[in-house]
């Protein structure tokens, strides 16, 4: 069985112009960014017992630790990543990964056509909010691979007053035009995640609320692991990567620790919902 430890890769990431680093963080990704998630992942397999009589697919699973977490746990898992170097990373932590272009229907028990738990955890990221309509089509795919009584489950943030995170991320909204850039906190309005769930003829079943909190142990860290969720990608287009990141680090100095460590307190909230059709 795959292990849940990060590991590093070989994979190298591409420079973007003057240099600076605007693009390719998956790196920085699977070895600072993803294992803040992990309070969130472990809190939905309690909820709903994932073992050994899981199957699992995570779509949009990047580096792929929610997938190891739950192989852990005995669950048979495949998971679906549009990122080159993320599903790379994925792959080399021998997980099946493959490209959502590519679904693999090949024969046996894995991979398979539907799943008896469908994921969408990283819903709040940039590509699953742009362009728009992309979380409606995302979450309907989901539906559509998950078996008739098995179930969806989407996360995102909670209130941005409940998340320090909140003033970090609206770096890329003031840096991005107004036609390219995303916001993160689109879906934690009351009420978003069960309509998109709904209008994918799923039927909410509940859901929970998760402190996820971003701990660095430094500010260099924290700007990487920032910029590695792709929330920034349209502002450091639109505006340059010395520019945002000169703004990020001034909007993480008030979460500097005496030690030198960022830490921000965040909610993640996530919904499950059944497929009974």
């Amino acid at each position: 069985m795959a292990s849940a430890q990060v590991t590093g890769t070989t994979a190298q990431r591409p420079r973007a112009r003057g240099g600076a680093r605007a693009h390719g963080r998956a790196r920085d990704w699977a070895e600072i960014q993803e294992r803040m998630l992990v309070p969130l992942y472990q809190a939905v397999y309690e909820r709903l017992e994932v073992g050994a009589a899981t199957s699992l697919l995570g779509l949009g699973c990047r580096s792929g630790l929610s997938l190891l977490l739950a192989a852990e746990r005995g669950a048979q898992v495949a998971g679906e990543e549009l990122d080159t170097e993320l599903r790379e990373l994925a792959q080399g932590r021998r997980l099946r990964v493959s490209h959502p272009g590519h679904r693999d229907r090949s024969s046996g028990p894995f991979p398979r056509t539907a799943y008896s738990l469908v994921t969408l955890f990283e819903l709040w990221q940039a590509p699953f909010l742009r362009p728009p309509g992309e979380p409606e089509r995302s979450v309907a795919l989901a539906a559509r691979l998950a078996l008739t009584g098995g179930q969806v489950v989407l996360a995102g943030w909670g209130p941005p007053e409940r998340c320090e995170s909140a003033v970090v991320l609206d770096v890329a909204r003031r840096r991005a035009a107004p036609s390219s850039g995303c916001d993160p906190f689109a879906l934690s309005t009351p009420g978003a995640l069960e309509a998109l769930l709904t209008g994918a003829g799923l039927r909410p079943a509940g859901g929970g609320r998760v402190n996820c909190p971003f701990a660095y142990p430094d500010l260099e860290s924290a700007v990487r692991g920032m910029l590695s969720t792709g929330v920034y990608e349209a502002a450091i287009d639109d505006s340059g990567a010395a520019l945002v990141e000169k703004e990020l680090e001034e909007a993480l100095h008030p979460f500097v620790q005496p030690d030198a460590s960022v830490r921000m307190a965040n909610l993640f909230r996530y919904v499950v919902a059944e497929k009974v059709r």
